[in-house]
């Protein structure tokens, strides 16, 4: 966070935040949150600044809440309405109430005189606490319901963008920065909102009893509120201020938590015998830190001083005017008794405002930040095509290129092939030619940048982008797991499947990834939970993992199968039994993506990539008598299986066939 570095007073300055010594080790600097992606344009603004801008907000708040519940609004911010007015009420049957106390001639006289006032006062407080209860109520039920509305908002945004849009750095950055932060303050805004309209109504009803009573108080009542009000804004604009101050060092100190208490870094922290230096840092960050804490408390508390002393001054200044209208004869002893009152009310009521336009407008800074990312996710929806999608008999690409956002290179350059129902090809390469971009292009995933993807001579721009997905299935290598049960981990990969619909069951997608015996030893077989954080939960391991996501891929059933990397963490048998699976089938195409070359010899075609561009193709035995890239691979993967010619036993034959074969 380079604005607050800069800010950050020497004083502040951690042994981290130093240049290092040769050999020491530093903490780094961790990047700005999104939660405070606004802080330091917040900090700079002054109240004044914010509260011209609180119409605006104001009316955003209203919108957002109105078109989430009507009547939770109306009641919220009516009722509040409405109390203010009983608060004016109450105050004028107070005065009224004094007024017959205050009077002269017996006491008996002037308490009979007064109830009719008091009953009223009395009335008025207990309706407008009623009232205030209701609109709580109300202010409360808008809290569930626009949550709801704006991450379902947000969620169906996310879920529907093009795949292309999660490797645009910005897209990734906003979205983040929505999900993290906007979603909350959406709610925040409208609870700000109403407690705004809540202590602008009480200081109002306030002034309009004062006025009605006598118009010579309310200078009075204005004198006695402002050096309050200013003190509360002074205190938490130094509060605000001072913990952008500390923010990188409170980071540092979050970070240190996680790796002394998490158990992905348990192990770590255990063999390398991390314990004394994640501690003694800790403690570094943490004197540091409660220093500059108690320097806050030290300067909140002179802000208090000062701020109590200008109020006081400001209170005696208010009873020296009372004290001259009263022996001026200018206001009455019940008006004035009545005005004490409106002071303390008063006080109450602009704290609340102050409090509310500030957190109002901060909340709103980020309330914005969802509501672009939403506009900018909707622009980036595949809309229009609505094409119908039944099967393919051949998927042809015609000089297709991929180029990701800010690279000077395309991934894939200009490639065309075909690929055909019944047929098993192979995309061969080293790392970084494009395998996976490709596979993803042909699967539908991504639209190239140049060239066409054809399904069975049609456009797949001009098809329906969820009916053409329903016939692909991808084994990524990148898999993700599920916190589900291991039923439901396979079930995902058609889970719109009805009973007796085509197709295989779960059972037998698991026995055909060779994951089904290791389910079954699972403690609840199929329905056992597949995360530890939950109660009864189990983990498994890489390899057990990719069985299960090999068992979702094929529990798909579909007509086109990208394969990507399907065995990297498979033992030997575990490999064997899937690559049989992925046989050639007439009903399936399957695109299949390794570095162990030895399964793709059975492949009909077999695509090498070189830096993004197809520049060699044709089956196993043909490219190795062409000689070229993938003889190079090939030849390099099978040097490793070789026995080395001096580790022979004397008189041993030297191996025959295909090393590939033997492996």
């Amino acid at each position: 966070m380079e604005s607050v570095a800069r800010q950050r007073p020497p004083s502040d300055e951690t042994p981290s935040d130093r240049p290092p010594d040769e050999g020491s080790t530093v903490l780094p600097e961790l990047d700005d949150a999104d939660w405070m992606h606004h802080a330091d344009e917040f900090a700079h603004t002054s109240f004044w600044a914010v509260a011209r801008r609180l119409p605006r907000l104001v009316r955003e708040a209203v919108t957002l809440a109105w078109a989430t519940s009507r009547q939770d609004t109306l009641a919220s911010i009516g009722l509040n309405v409405v109390a203010g007015v009983l608060t004016t009420f109450g105050l004028l049957a107070t005065t009224n109430v004094l007024r017959e106390l205050f009077a002269a001639g017996p006491t008996p006289d002037r308490v009979r005189g007064a109830l009719p006032a008091l009953v009223v006062a009395a009335l008025a407080v207990t309706a407008r606490g009623g009232l205030m209860i209701a609109a709580g109520w109300a202010q409360a039920r808008l809290t569930p319901q626009i949550n709801y509305a704006v991450e379902l908002r947000l969620f169906e945004a996310t879920t529907a963008v093009d795949l292309a849009a999660f490797d645009d750095a910005g897209f990734a950055e906003e979205m983040d920065r929505a999900r993290d932060r906007g979603m909350a303050e959406a709610a925040y805004i409208v609870d700000h909102t109403v407690n705004l309209v809540t202590g602008v109504v009480g200081l109002l009803a306030t002034a309009v009893a004062v006025g009605i009573i006598q118009p010579l108080l309310l200078p009075c009542l204005l004198l006695a509120a402002v050096p309050e009000a200013v003190t509360a804004v002074r205190m938490a604009r130094r509060q605000y201020l001072a913990m952008l101050a500390r923010i990188t060092r409170r980071r540092r100190m979050w970070m240190l938590a996680r790796l002394m208490a998490n158990r992905q870094t348990a192990v770590e922290v255990r063999a390398y015998q991390m314990r004394e230096f994640l501690l003694s840092e800790y403690r570094t960050m943490m004197a540091v830190e409660t220093e500059a804490h108690l320097r806050l408390v030290r300067a909140q508390t002179g802000t208090r001083v000062v701020g109590a002393s200008i109020a006081g001054l400001a209170t005696f200044g208010v009873y020296a005017v009372l004290g001259a209208l009263l022996l001026g004869g200018l206001v009455a002893l019940a008006a004035a008794a009545t005005a004490l009152l409106a002071l303390q009310s008063a006080r109450t009521s602009l704290g609340v405002a102050v409090l509310a336009t500030n957190s109002l407008y901060e909340d709103a800074l980020y309330y914005q930040d969802y509501r672009d990312f939403v506009e900018r996710a909707h622009a980036r929806v595949t809309t229009g095509a609505s094409g119908a999608v039944d099967g393919f008999d051949a998927i042809t690409l015609d000089g297709v290129s991929l180029r990701y956002p800010d690279t000077d290179r395309a991934a894939v350059d200009e490639v065309s092939l075909t690929v055909r129902r019944g047929e098993v090809i192979a995309l061969v390469g080293e790392n970084g030619s494009g395998k996976t971009t490709l596979a993803k292009l042909i699967a539908g995933l991504y639209r190239p940048t140049d060239g066409t993807v054809r399904w069975d001579g049609v456009d797949a721009a001009e098809l329906d982008a969820r009916a053409l997905g329903a016939h692909v299935a991808v084994m990524t290598q990148d898999w993700w797991k599920f916190p589900f049960t291991a039923r439901q981990n396979i079930r995902i990969g058609r889970h719109d499947r009805v009973p007796g619909q085509h197709g295989p069951s779960v059972e037998e997608a698991a026995r055909s990834a060779a994951a089904h015996e290791m389910i079954a030893a699972l403690p609840y077989g199929y329905d056992t939970l597949l995360d530890r954080e939950f109660k009864n939960g189990q983990d498994l391991s890489g390899g057990q993992w990719q069985r299960l996501v090999a068992a979702r891929g094929l529990y798909r059933d579909a007509s086109l199968l990208i394969c990507d990397e399907p065995s990297a963490a498979l033992d030997a048998r575990a490999e064997h039994a899937l690559f049989q699976h992925l046989r050639r089938r007439p009903d399936r195409a399957v695109v299949l993506i390794t570095h162990r070359l030895a399964n793709v010899r059975h492949a009909d075609r077999i695509f090498v990539l070189d830096q993004g561009r197809l520049v060699q193709q044709g089956t196993h035995d043909e490219l190795m008598a062409a000689g070229g890239l993938y003889r190079e691979l090939f030849d390099l993967q099978a040097s490793g299986y070789l026995a080395r010619s001096d580790a022979r036993p004397v008189g041993d034959p030297e191996p025959t066939g295909d090393p590939a074969v033997r492996h």
